[in-house]
């Protein structure tokens, strides 16, 4: 009806008709200003603003985590239903999927360290992934051990409460979805890069012809020949991709529950902003301060959920740090190499040449973060 009236306005030359036409035509403009509603009952009726109000879809925020919710199913970190862990089928194949490929093949790792001990090399590069490991079960034994608590929060999630109340505050949490799942994807894309350079460099070092390992480790058998080696080899890739399947979905939950935190902040500034558009104010703030309330008791429940994961995360990253910084410590050793070799025989041009090159390398490698500080042993230590 609104647009009967706006047309009138516009394509009716109203303005030469005599004054007793105008006051008829202003009195049927008059008429047909109010808007037109069918009614079904005294006091609801159906017009645009309660269609606006039904067409709002609600929005189903598990769904966002769907994919990563499937993917931790299938490794045996996602109990079915609301419900944490039972004496069932899924919690025997999670033990199972636990002990294959966590907790022996880190326990194979640990062991073949008393192997190669005089290998410093090889005994740094091998607590490197075994650190990582590590710190990947750790943060599965604390998603494992939380996870009543998660179930409740993925049920908090889609309460009425947190959900949008328009059109303009779910397009306004665009930019936070869009950045969380660039968040994901960055996370995929580095893990996915390394699992492929990790299982596939006994192929491209030539070491699978000696039944080189994509993890230096010991096992209670002979691997080196077939077919025990493909399957071991196998084994070791199954491995890997699992602990990284787990640790990278863990890593995207505790994103998610972020991100959602900051979604319900943004749903409860765009209600302050328009508080003068409600025809209560008073009821309207009060909706505001328990929105606010409600808010920040979900943040202090998700962050009671992962703190002991976020604690492992940066643990573990420092550790992985440190022992990155001890094998670069090997570059401060070259002027003790130049020193060790037979360099009196060499003559006055080749002895210059070498004064010059060992003064350079004096000054050992240096990486640094960002141009802001230099990564190295001293500093991780003096940062310790």
């Amino acid at each position: 009806s609104s647009c009967i009236s706006d047309g009138l306005c516009e394509e009716v030359k109203w303005y030469f008709w005599n004054k007793e036409n105008k006051q008829l035509y202003n009195m049927f403009l008059f008429i047909i200003a109010k808007p037109f509603k069918f009614k079904f009952s005294e006091t609801v009726s159906i017009n645009y603003e309660l269609g606006k109000q039904f067409t709002m879809e609600r929005m189903d925020w598990k769904l966002i985590f769907k994919p990563s919710i499937l993917m931790l199913k299938i490794t045996g970190m996602w109990p079915p239903g609301d419900e944490s862990y039972g004496c069932d089928l899924y919690t025997l194949y999670a033990i199972i999927c636990l002990l294959l490929f966590q907790v022996c093949f880190i326990s194979f790792q640990g062991i073949n360290l008393c192997f190669i001990i005089d290998d410093l090399e090889a005994v740094t590069g091998t607590i490197f992934i075994v650190v990582t490991d590590i710190g990947a079960s750790l943060k599965t034994y604390g998603l494992i051990k939380n996870m009543k608590m998660l179930k409740q929060l993925m049920i908090t999630v889609d309460c009425d409460l947190f959900q949008p109340r328009n059109s303009r505050q779910g397009e306004l949490i665009q930019p936070n979805l869009k950045a969380w799942k660039i968040i994901v994807l960055s996370f995929w894309f580095f893990c996915s890069g390394w699992l492929i350079l990790c299982e596939l460099f006994p192929i491209l070092d030539n070491s699978v012809q000696d039944y080189g390992l994509p993890c230096l480790s010991w096992f209670p058998y002979n691997f080196k020949a077939s077919p025990q080696y493909e399957l071991t080899y196998f084994y070791q890739a199954i491995a890997l991709n699992y602990v990284a399947t787990v640790n990278v979905n863990i890593d995207s939950l505790i994103a998610y529950l972020n991100m959602y935190i900051a979604a319900q902040f943004e749903f409860l500034c765009d209600n302050l902003r328009n508080l003068h558009d409600s025809k209560d104010v008073s009821k309207q703030l009060k909706e505001c301060i328990h929105h606010h309330k409600e808010i920040l008791k979900f943040a202090d429940y998700a962050n009671r959920f992962y703190n002991w994961l976020l604690f492992v995360q940066f643990a573990a990253g420092g550790l992985s740090i440190g022992l990155t910084m001890f094998q670069l410590t090997v570059s401060s050793k070259i002027p003790y190499a130049v020193f060790e070799s037979d360099w009196t025989g060499f003559s006055p041009d080749v002895k210059k040449n070498l004064i010059i090159f060992t003064l350079r390398t004096q000054r050992s490698l240096q990486i640094s973060a960002f141009g802001l500080f230099c990564l190295s042993l001293e500093t991780f230590v003096k940062n310790k």
